[in-house]
């Protein structure tokens, strides 16, 4: 089983940047395409950016122009570079595979509030 860990999170200000981080144990990783999501509070789990094992990429338009994934196969690693945040871009942000196969980690809390 895989084990994912999530880190990066924080208080930001309204505009401001953070970059998310997921590590993955396993090799498994690199053949999987991956991708981010986030839970705010009382709302589901949704799907905020994907990344493929090449590195094609496909963002939710809560992202778009604002998000940017990567992914380093070598350290099996995927980020989520996060620019101009807003207030409803608080969650906690989770990785996964594209549809959510493995167990999910713990997370990283965004909290962008002045």
């Amino acid at each position: 089983q895989v084990r994912l860990v999530e880190s990066g999170g924080g208080l930001v200000q309204p505009g401001g940047s953070l970059r998310l981080s997921c590590v993955a144990s396993g090799s498994i990783f690199v053949i999987y395409t991956m991708g981010w999501y986030r839970q705010a509070p009382v709302k589901e789990r949704g799907l905020v950016a994907t990344i493929s094992s090449l590195g094609g990429t496909n963002y939710a338009d809560s992202g778009t122009g604002r998000f940017t994934i990567s992914r380093d196969n070598a350290k099996k690693t995927i980020y989520l570079q996060t620019n101009s945040l807003k207030p409803e871009d608080t969650a906690v942000y989770y990785c996964n595979t594209e549809k959510g196969a493995w167990a999910w980690g713990p997370g990283t809390q965004v909290i962008v509030s002045s």
